[in-house]
């Protein structure tokens, strides 16, 4: 007869504990799990893995929980071992009593940030006065060489969120507001309370008992299994989940994209990250006065010049914008090369369009079709909807016979392909296209039509520079981040790019 334990069949359980779950069973009077891996020589991973086969068999009850810990930033580890940038100006202008801002940056190896950080700190404590840019000393060696709020906290780290005394608090937010130095990260702490049948079990000497976990050949010619005892496999317990590896969902989605413009007939077009100002805005007609050329709305790229394309090209959409083509008034005024030769992160995959026209002009490949899908940057104010980099769709079709109903039915039939059976068009305005329109899908959470991007037919002011005459193109580029959305039932932007490996591992693969 078998002895049971409150219909528990103990025997049963016994025999099928693993070599890690004996190993934890005569140490479960330990309450931390960094102390119980310790003193069983296990990693923390295999310990939690033999707690939850443990908890399978109600022999321990384990528990979860979140917590907020502060932890040291990037910047936060080498002023804990270098000192804070206020710790090294105090000690040198405690030294010197006076030394010149400039001497000072240099001798310390400070960013400009790090020194204005640390002449704010000491002004604000009355340690120091800027007197023709130099550094003079006001307070005592006793209040310099004292530690500061911010320097003991540092040393106390890591520390839970929700411990903190108000100075702790005070400092903590002054360190913040600083780069890097400091940052808040969610842990998972995870607990065990040894249940009735747990506490049985450890007082049964259980890790001394030789069960065997296999059989193999060796074993079945010599012999050697007989007489032994072979532990049991319970094939009801839970084994943790084995995530293997994958594409990016954006990239599952990109790849689909471009396959979708490639089995339509469409070559790839692709082109740097950087242009000039001359391919992101001129070349497409867009004014230079225009503020969509303003740093409020595009990146720039400091102390770069652009090289202008060579041939008549430049002329050519010189005179475009002064009004010199027939049927076109420009936009009225002196056409800069100077604002052309600046360098954008592009704000659109268009500006690959424009290049492409201009090389198709020159083989006489008419009729085309080329598409792009790729980052282009804004200066934008990032929210759900809105974000500083984004993915584009990017297609034209060049032909004497091209329509706009053509572009409506090359637009649905993507659309539909992408998974949107609806779509709303509507008339839209864009420098560089007429007639224009733009794309709208409804979102289902935030309750609003939002809009994916614009479409048209390049106006003459586009097509004569690069051609030499007008050729009807088709034009389209609307934002492929905003399509995937729906799909991957994302509702804010931002979520895209976090790379959360938990959500990751969790998202949905592209299967269209």
């Amino acid at each position: 007869m078998v002895k049971k334990d409150n219909d528990v069949d103990v025997g049963k359980i016994v025999d099928s504990l693993s070599p890690n779950e004996r190993r934890l069973i005569g140490n479960l009077d330990c309450d931390d799990l960094d102390e119980l891996a310790e003193k069983v020589e296990m990693d923390k991973t295999s310990v939690l893995r033999a707690l939850s086969f443990l908890a399978n068999k109600n022999v321990v009850e384990v528990s979860s929980d979140e917590s907020k810990v502060i932890e040291l930033g990037v910047n936060g580890v080498l002023y804990v071992r270098k000192g804070l940038p206020e710790r090294r100006l105090a000690n040198l202008v405690s030294e010197r009593k006076s030394v010149g801002m400039g001497d000072a940056v240099k001798e310390l190896k400070m960013s400009d940030n790090e020194f204005k950080a640390s002449l704010g700190a000491l002004k604000k404590k009355a340690l120091i006065n800027l007197v023709n840019g130099r550094i003079m000393m006001v307070g005592d060696h006793a209040e310099f060489a004292s530690k500061s709020l911010e320097e003991k906290f540092l040393e106390t780290l890591p520390r839970a969120l929700d411990s903190l005394r108000d100075e702790e608090r005070f400092a903590f937010e002054n360190l913040r507001s600083r780069k890097d130095i400091v940052e808040v990260v969610e842990k998972k702490v995870v607990g065990f309370k040894v249940l009735e049948l747990g506490k049985k079990l450890m007082g049964m000497k259980i890790g001394d008992r030789e069960l065997l976990e296999g059989l193999s050949g060796e074993m079945l010619r010599s012999g050697k299994w007989k007489g032994k005892k072979f532990r049991r496999y319970d094939v009801t317990s839970d084994v943790p989940r084995i995530d293997g590896g994958k594409k990016h969902f954006m990239n599952q989605s990109i790849d689909y994209g471009k396959r979708i413009w490639l089995d339509m007939g469409f070559k790839e077009m692709e082109g740097s990250l950087l242009q000039s100002g001359f391919w992101n805005f001129d070349a497409l007609f867009t004014a230079q006065d225009h503020p969509v050329r303003e740093m409020q709305d595009t990146f720039f790229v400091k102390g770069k010049v652009a090289k202008m394309p060579a041939g008549e090209v430049v002329s050519r959409v010189k005179k475009v914008h002064e009004g010199g083509i027939s049927g076109s008034r420009g936009w009225g005024g002196k056409f800069d090369e100077e604002n052309s030769k600046k360098v954008v992160m592009r704000t659109h995959t268009t500006c690959l369009s424009a290049q492409t026209l201009l090389d198709i002009g020159k083989r006489g490949e008419f009729p085309a079709k080329y598409f792009a899908l790729g980052k282009c940057f804004r200066n934008e104010t990032v929210d759900w909807s809105h974000g500083f980099e984004f993915n584009q769709t990017e297609g034209i079709v060049v032909d004497e016979n091209a329509n706009f109903r053509q572009l409506l039915g090359y637009l649905v039939e993507f659309f539909r392909k992408m998974g949107y059976d609806k779509i709303k068009i509507r008339p839209g305005y864009f420098p560089y296209t007429e007639p224009s329109l733009e794309i709208d899908v409804f979102h289902p959470v935030h309750k609003k039509w939002v809009e994916l991007g614009g479409a048209g037919m390049f106006r003459p002011e586009v097509t004569i520079p690069m051609f030499g005459r007008h050729i009807p193109v088709l034009a389209w580029g609307p934002g492929f981040d905003r399509i995937i959305m729906e799909y991957f039932k994302i509702h804010d932007l931002r979520d895209m790019y976090k790379n959360d490996l938990n959500k990751l591992r969790d998202m949905r693969v592209w299967d269209r």
